[in-house]
């Protein structure tokens, strides 16, 4: 079974380390999120230097990233505490991707993706608490460090068992938004609908 985790492990940071934002931006010949806008590439930077569609696209295939390997994992019977060890290896790959010279983003799709399998009551909280904070303050920052951080409270009253696993990703990403919390704490936080050279 250790080997097992191991190579699920390295599977899963392998699937994270497929940068969607680069791809999709080179699919629709735009710059490169890297080094344009915040220079994160997410779905939010692509969003505001590309728009819709392949900020979309961008969205589906990282929290694809996320869901593919934990549930193949969940699948060949892996304990939950170690699904939490794979999602993780997942979100790693999308913050330090390999193909990508280790420039990635903050894997908040990535780590959604993981929580999926958990259950969509999960994950219907956790997109309903991002959309209420963001349209309440227009931080997308914000919005994904508080719906990250009420993960494993959710997850607790839906299904215990996970409340672990979920609590080292809820760690992980928003140790990832330090820079994003200094930012808001000192009002310096760049909002979703702000062009150009906006920071996130």
């Amino acid at each position: 079974m250790a080997a097992l985790i191991i190579l699920m492990f390295f599977t899963a940071y392998l699937f994270g380390s497929l940068s969607s934002a680069v791809l999709v931006c080179r699919l629709f010949r735009l710059p490169d999120p890297r080094h344009t806008g915040s220079g994160n590439p997410g779905a939010t930077n692509v969003y505001r230097i590309g728009g819709r569609m392949p900020a979309v696209l961008v969205l589906i295939i990282d929290i694809l990233k996320g869901t593919i390997p934990t549930y193949l994992a969940y699948w060949l019977g892996i304990e939950p505490v170690y699904l939490g060890v794979i999602a993780i290896g997942a979100c790693l790959g999308h913050i330090f991707p390999l193909f990508f010279s280790f420039q990635g983003g903050k894997a908040v799709a990535t780590a959604f993706g993981a929580m999926l399998p958990i259950g969509l009551d999960l994950a219907g909280l956790l997109i309903v608490t991002w959309i209420v904070v963001v349209l309440a303050s227009g931080y997308s920052s914000l919005g994904a460090i508080v719906a990250v951080s009420l993960a494993p409270l959710f997850t607790y009253l839906i299904k215990p068992i996970y409340t672990l696993p979920v609590a080292m990703l809820t760690l992980l990403i928003v140790f990832r938004h330090h820079e994003n919390i200094v930012r808001l704490w000192h009002r310096e936080e760049s909002k979703i609908w702000q062009k150009g050279k906006a920071r996130e």
